[in-house]
């Protein structure tokens, strides 16, 4: 059952690629709405699975589309994984770094103390238990990864330590093809630990979603998520209880969109920016 659309939403919560841009080209139409929505004062949020890039990063690729925004509306993977662990592990002080420049970056400037995971490994680790303590181990995508680095988590994981995933996409789209996402190190590691399963963070987890509600401080019934993915944005957003709308300018079209079902099956399908501009005409008067 459809959702009903909420009267005079407070924040809403766009997916980056595919939605708002295609590789390096800005959505037709992205720009104006999005700008058209700062203008009627509703809140405006960013999501993405991404861990490889800051958030300082998006901010300049939107701005450069005509899209002001500032740090705080942009949630990566990253940044919603320190929320997670600032509202749910506390106690999580010491935190082992599989990822990107970036990911660890972002955790350091939370004030973590983070171990990088190229610090503890070497040639000749045989699996002995590590002499550092380590509270989480938390994974994004890390294009250096290697046997040694599975080793040394998976050790981490199964002496005690917090598994958090940033997000658990398996793939992910390159302009010849596909690569393996942070989903396919977590899996790794999650068999090495002998199993243990991962805190997932990202989409189509609710994590990522409650992270940013509890900091607009909005319930779900007042948001509303435009995603392209229905296995990613509105999978996450039903999970939440966040009105969802499937926008047909990234993975799926509208055949896809017939055949949908359950939580995957948006509350409103809509072909481009233009066609939602004018729903929130009617939500927002």
């Amino acid at each position: 059952m459809s959702r009903r659309p909420p009267r005079r939403p407070r924040v809403v919560i766009f997916d980056l690629d595919g939605v708002v841009y295609r590789g390096l080209d800005p959505v037709p139409g992205a720009a104006q709405l999005i700008n058209s929505l700062h203008q009627r004062r509703v809140r405006v949020r960013y999501a993405t699975n991404n861990s490889m890039a800051s958030r300082e990063a998006y901010v300049e690729r939107l701005g450069a589309m005509g899209i002001p925004s500032s740090v705080a509306e942009i949630v990566t993977s990253t940044s919603a994984t320190v929320g997670y662990l600032r509202h749910h592990l506390p106690e999580a002080r010491r935190v082992m770094g599989v990822g990107s420049p970036a990911m660890i970056a972002e955790l350091q400037a939370a004030g973590l103390e983070v171990i990088p995971v190229a610090d503890v490994t070497h040639p000749g680790y045989q699996g002995e238990p590590l002499t550092d303590r380590v509270d989480a181990v938390v994974v994004g995508l890390d294009q250096a990864y290697d046997y040694l680095r599975v080793a040394v988590a998976a050790t981490a994981v199964r002496d005690g330590a917090a598994f958090i995933a940033t997000n658990a996409d398996l793939r992910y789209p390159t302009p010849r093809g596909f690569l393996p996402g942070a989903g396919s190190l977590v899996a790794a590691i999650r068999a090495a630990s002998g199993g243990v399963d991962p805190i997932v963070v990202g989409k189509p987890e609710p994590n990522m979603f409650a992270e940013i509600l509890e900091d607009a401080g909005v319930e779900p019934a007042a948001a509303v998520v435009i995603g392209d993915n229905p296995d990613a944005d509105i999978l996450a957003a039903h999970r939440s209880g966040i009105f969802s709308v499937l926008i047909l300018t990234g993975v799926a079209d509208a055949a896809t969109a017939d055949g949908l079902a359950g939580d995957r099956q948006p509350d409103v399908v809509v072909a481009g920016h233009a066609e939602l501009g004018r729903l929130f005409d009617e939500w927002l008067s």
